[in-house]
């Protein structure tokens, strides 16, 4: 029955945050400065492993958006990446070298570090290769849209995450540090999105675009999950259960409206993991298996990610900004335009 069911969840809320509690002791810290954080601070949180390519642009991107601190954990980079973010002035850098897969594919760690700085923050947790757009992003920067959301009792905004990809082989994208992703990688899939609810925690599980096409035709139901909730009002009493995918409470996964109901303000994750360096990336990742629960389930996934695709078709949109998300229905904006 349902009482049975909330029961159950709170009971593996509590079990997550007590495992969290305990991989706190895995963290290194390398460059604490948190001691700069301002009360209205919006908070960024990453794990990051070998992403000193794409870090310079991502710091920009989210700095652009009123970000304020960084609070990162490094999981045993190699390419000097974790060197350059604790020369950072608004990075706060914390390292691991202990398995990613055991600590919950990284959300233990983060999950500490919400507990013990994303508290009364709204904070954004993404991977390095997510970048958060919304309605107005370039105008409207997250400390207004954060405040607008708490004016009106919203503790959280969901997003679709939208797999961009270059026309050619992936191989082919070359790729500058600094530069926008988006001019290399800007197309992406109109069409061949599902979703369906999830009874158990009452979230929207959506699935689809190039990966499902090109990897999961004859398995769609394995194919990569796409919505997220990145943008949450935190409180020491949440986790996230699987990536940003799902949370706990289970009210923060109302990242949609009943039936007849005015659409909530959603945002989009742009994803820009396939650039030049992703075949490499791939066979990398096969030999560690550390990015799946069941890696075997993968194993055509990395095997033709590692040969060098090309997800171009005729069909592919080219991405020129968030208006035409919003003709596309990709993502909503409520009444945050309305002025």
């Amino acid at each position: 029955n349902r009482l049975w069911s909330r029961y159950k969840l709170r009971i593996r809320r509590k079990r997550l945050l007590l495992r969290a509690w305990r991989k706190r002791r895995e963290l290194q810290s390398v460059s604490r400065k948190t001691g700069s954080i301002a009360d209205r601070d919006v908070l960024l949180f990453a794990c990051v492993r070998n992403e000193a390519l794409r870090l310079p642009y991502f710091l920009e991107h989210y700095r652009d958006l009123g970000v304020g601190h960084f609070l990162i954990v490094d999981n045993g980079s190699t390419d000097g990446g974790d060197k350059w973010l604790a020369e950072q002035p608004d990075v706060s850098l914390w390292r691991t070298t202990t398995s990613y897969k055991s600590a919950r594919f990284g959300m233990d760690w983060l999950t500490a570090l919400l507990w013990r700085y994303g508290s009364g923050h709204w904070c954004v947790t993404v991977d390095a290769d997510e970048l958060l757009v919304y309605p107005d992003h370039q105008r409207r920067g997250l400390p207004e849209l954060t405040t607008w959301l708490s004016a009106r009792g919203v503790r959280q905004m969901g997003a679709l995450m939208l797999d961009l990809y270059p026309k050619g082989p992936v191989r082919d994208a070359t790729y500058a540090a600094g530069d926008d992703p988006v001019d290399v990688a800007p197309w992406f899939d109109v069409y061949g999105y599902w979703v369906q609810r999830q009874q158990k925690m009452g979230n929207l599980w959506c699935q689809g675009g190039p990966r499902a096409r090109m990897f999961f035709a004859d398995q769609p139901e394995k194919a990569p999950t796409l919505n997220k909730i990145p943008l949450v009002f935190w409180d020491r009493a949440y986790v996230y259960v699987n990536s940003t995918h799902n949370a706990l409470p289970a009210s923060l996964n109302q990242t949609w409206a009943e039936q007849g109901a005015q659409e909530a303000v959603s945002g989009v994750l742009l994803h820009t993991k396939f650039l030049a360096d992703a075949p490499a990336r791939a066979a990398l990742e096969r030999e560690r298996g550390e990015h799946f629960a069941d890696a075997t389930h993968y194993q055509r996934f990395y095997d033709d990610m590692s040969e060098n695709p090309d997800f171009w078709t005729p069909q592919s949109h080219r991405y020129s900004g968030w208006e035409e998300l919003l003709d596309l229905r990709l993502m909503f904006a409520g009444n945050w335009l309305s002025r």
